[in-house]
């Protein structure tokens, strides 16, 4: 502790617990908090409270008071218990008497103020603070605050309860693992005391019979077994598995629906790992004896753990297929196609009765998909799936929900009344179908598969957010369609595509913003993919779209004018920037589509569209499409002058960028590396007055651009910039800075390098930026600017920036002062005006 702190400390344990004092804010003392937990862990011995006597005089004198307000209290509880963390503190605070007044019964155990809740939790999180020894242990266990943490577990509070259902689990942990004098077995009188009070308590709570009081134990087991993975775990089970195993048949205790977290804990745990063991048996019973909607989160997590038996993989497997073998059984009747399984693990009539009710259906389906879209989008879950008939059952979900299926089968019947229109199943069968893409063997079902998928773009009933998700599983499958090499699947792939920009062309004219932007990144995504494709391009240019994306750069919206630059940006490599443009005709002139898009980055009164025009030019400038190094400098001095006025950070950010990749490009072309790996030669080729790099930067104006990104507001503008500075500064100094410059070139009258220096800084630059080469500096002068990456410190520069502004004001000891400044002062001898 600093000697500031140690000064200001006693000061602030005064005021807070005068009476008089109206209180600090809550967050002020969840720092203070912060700042001891640290100070403990940094010296844990007993000299802080004999050094800081102001501590234990605070503790001292809350307990002394006869109505403390709550936050204090519970700012108190919390501090004693951090304090007590260590064994040797709180053998001193014992000695005081003061945690047995604390936590022990005559303490705000049996005041008033127990009734408020923040009171509680500061009991609460107090104990668990100092829970790291024995001594806590029995403190809590003699004072009978064990009862009073069983009686948490079901406190109104959410927090109190999550809270104490946690210090059990730690109590126990610390209890079975430092008491027990030899391996625990089964044996009650081998458990020490405490530990056998809280494993009675969970057995009694599981027996109860009280819906409650067995959810209470069910949290307490699954986070103990998520937690601790220690040999006693299998102890504890063997002793609590036959009532947990008896829950998934009692009808009469609902307390099936945490069966699956607690069974998944347990199965990540290597103590249950044994592929042999009884826990894999009741796996195997709660797949079964779970509704599907219980058994589904079971399922999905078993498939994700690589050490699952076989058996209970195919089982899980089995769970999770089931509805979508019933969507597609119920299709047509008599069957006309094989199903997803051969046989089910649980009754097909619980299924079937859940996908026939209007309250369960969605749920049901909405659940199994998003289970099925999580395991085939991670590669790490190796689930081998029935990949073209699964393709097949989301086909038939999405028929029916668009109404576009009438099945002969009265359940199929049903199932599609209850189905029609549902844009949360709609929705959750697209991801399934976006992320079904990649996978090998559906190519046969291509042709139904974009018969539905063009028939959700063209209805009108399509929802913009079910629309969205349309999109991207049409991009997604038409990238799979360019993977297959047949000339079948070509002229397949031609035929969608006109098909594809059709209904683009009329989603371009909708009215509802959303559609236009779907439609735009949509666009934008199969350019990006698809581009090099003759027949892509050909189908592209051939219809309205690029038109139609022009004349949204107009657009009402901004989140489309932003959507509409970006399709643009990209139709420009088509458009514009191929040697043999397939386009001719003004419309497409490359000049007229920078002008276009530098009008929008100066006047445009939104960000987003702003953002996205400098996003595009970066894009092009590193794929070589701005022409010869002398006309991208023009191309990036205009447009790094128009970004550094531009009021929004991004567009700013943006800039910095294009002036970095706009170097790199330049370094390349002139074959002068950023990162020499000759030195010597280096310093050779980068001479003063010679280097062709350093014209093109001063003509582009780049470095007044980053000497002012310096002065930015936004700190990691500046921090940027500043780094692009110095890896220039080593680039063209390769031999590190010579020590006398200030002979080689001729600065105004009256100044020097030193001025230089001064000149060139966040301080100087922001109170005065000096532009004009008389009086201050040229910027557009290589030999200057040479001058000024050679003598500037910009290392140190570089340090000044990355303090952060309110380094100081987060201090410990800026803490213990705001503390103060908000309770106020009170004088001595201030007179009471009562």
């Amino acid at each position: 502790m600093t000697h500031e702190c140690s000064v200001l400390l006693p000061r602030v344990c005064a005021a807070l617990a005068d009476p008089r004092q109206p209180g600090t804010d809550d967050t002020c003392l969840e720092k203070l908090l912060d700042w001891f937990e640290l100070l403990t862990k940094c010296d844990p011995t007993v000299e802080l409270l004999q050094d800081n006597p102001c501590l234990t005089e605070f503790i001292t004198s809350i307990l002394a008071l006869p109505e403390p307000s709550p936050s204090i209290l519970s700012f108190t509880l919390r501090l004693a218990g951090i304090l007590a963390a260590s064994e040797n503190r709180f053998q001193h605070l014992q000695q005081e008497q003061l945690l047995a007044r604390l936590f022990g019964r005559d303490g705000p155990l049996s005041s008033a103020l127990w009734k408020d809740a923040s009171v509680r939790s500061g009991w609460v999180n107090g104990v668990h603070n100092m829970m790291h020894h024995q001594p806590a242990l029995h403190l809590i266990c003699r004072a009978g605050g064990i009862d009073v943490i069983f009686m948490l577990q079901g406190d109104p509070s959410l927090f109190v309860a999550s809270a104490a259902s946690q210090l059990l689990v730690d109590m126990l942990t610390l209890s079975a693992e430092t008491e027990a004098t030899k391996p625990l077995s089964t044996q009650d009188c081998e458990w020490p005391a405490c530990a056998q009070m809280i494993l009675k308590h969970i057995e009694d709570s599981l027996r109860s019979g009280s819906a409650s009081l067995i959810e209470q134990s069910l949290k307490l087991l699954t986070s103990l077994f998520g937690s601790c993975h220690a040999p006693w775990t299998g102890v504890l089970w063997a002793g609590v598995a036959k009532q947990i195993e008896a829950f998934l048949t009692e009808e009469t205790v609902q307390a099936q629906h945490m069966l699956a977290t607690l069974l998944l804990k347990m199965a990540w745990s290597p103590v249950f790992s044994d592929t042999e063991s009884h826990f894999w048996t009741l796996v195997t019973s709660a797949l079964e004896h779970l509704t599907p909607v219980q058994a589904g989160p079971l399922a999905v997590g078993l498939l994700k753990f690589c050490k699952c038996p076989q058996a209970v993989r195919i089982q899980a497997l089995t769970v999770l297929l089931q509805p979508m073998d019933c969507i597609l059984r119920a299709a047509s009747q008599p069957l006309e196609y094989a199903g997803l399984l051969d046989e089910s693990v649980s009754d097909p009539i619980t299924v079937e009765g859940l996908l026939s009710s209007k309250s369960s259906c969605a749920t049901l389906l909405c659940q199994t998909l998003a289970h099925l879209e999580e395991l085939l989008s991670r590669s790490r879950f190796q689930v081998d799936l029935p990949y073209s008939a699964l393709l097949r059952s989301l086909i038939t979900i999405l028929q029916f929900c668009n109404g576009f299926l009438s099945p002969a089968s009265p359940l199929g019947s049903k199932i599609s009344r209850l189905l029609i229109n549902s844009f949360r199943v709609q929705s959750s069968a697209l991801d399934v179908l976006a992320a079904l893409s990649d996978r090998k063997g559906c190519d046969t079902l291509i042709g139904s598969l974009f018969d539905v998928l063009l028939a959700y773009l063209e209805s009108p009933n399509t929802s913009p957010t079910v629309l969205k998700k349309t999109f991207q599983a049409t991009f997604k499958w038409l990238v799979c369609l360019q993977e297959l090499s047949s000339s079948n699947s070509q002229w397949q792939q031609t035929e969608i595509l006109k098909d594809v920009f059709l209904v683009l062309q009329k989603r371009l004219y909708s009215p509802c913003w959303e559609v236009r932007d779907s439609s735009l990144e949509f666009l934008t995504d199969l350019i990006k993919c698809l581009r090099d494709q003759d027949e892509f391009r050909q189908s592209l240019l051939s219809s309205e779209v690029p038109r139609l994306t022009e004349n949204l750069l107009e657009d009402p919206e901004g989140y489309v004018r932003a959507s509409a630059v970006t399709a643009v940006g990209h139709l420009a490599f088509i458009t514009c920037f191929t040697p043999e443009s397939p386009v001719t005709g003004s419309q497409y002139n490359k000049e007229n589509t920078v002008a276009k898009l530098q009008e929008i980055l100066s006047t445009d009164p939104e960000s987003f569209p702003r953002r996205a025009v400098i996003s595009i030019f970066t894009k092009w400038l590193k794929h070589g499409c701005t022409g010869q190094l002398e006309d991208t400098g023009q191309f990036v001095s205009r447009v790094i002058q128009t970004a550094e006025r531009d009021s929004d950070w991004e567009v700013r950010r943006g800039g910095l960028q294009l002036v970095q990749d706009f170097c790199s490009e330049t370094f390349r072309q002139l074959g002068c590396p950023e990162c020499p790996d000759d030195p010597v030669s280096s310093a050779v080729t980068s001479s003063i007055h010679e280097n062709e790099s350093l014209r093109i930067f001063c003509q582009a104006k780049l470095f007044s651009f980053l000497f002012r990104s310096l002065c930015d507001c936004d700190k990691a503008l500046g921090q940027e910039a500043c780094d692009t500075l110095l890896s220039l500064s080593t680039t063209f100094y390769p031999l590190g800075t010579p020590i006398e410059l200030d002979g080689t070139v001729d600065l105004p009258a009256g100044h020097s390098v030193a001025w230089l220096q001064r000149t060139l800084r966040p301080g100087s630059l922001a109170q005065n930026f000096p532009t004009d080469g008389v009086n201050g500096v040229d910027f557009e002068d290589p030999e200057t600017m040479m001058l000024a990456l050679g003598t500037i410190d910009l290392v140190e520069l570089h340090d000044e920036l990355n303090k952060s502004s309110d380094h100081v004001e987060k201090s410990p000891q800026s803490l213990l002062q705001d503390i103060l400044a908000t309770v106020g002062t009170v004088e001595e001898n201030e007179a009471d005006c009562y």
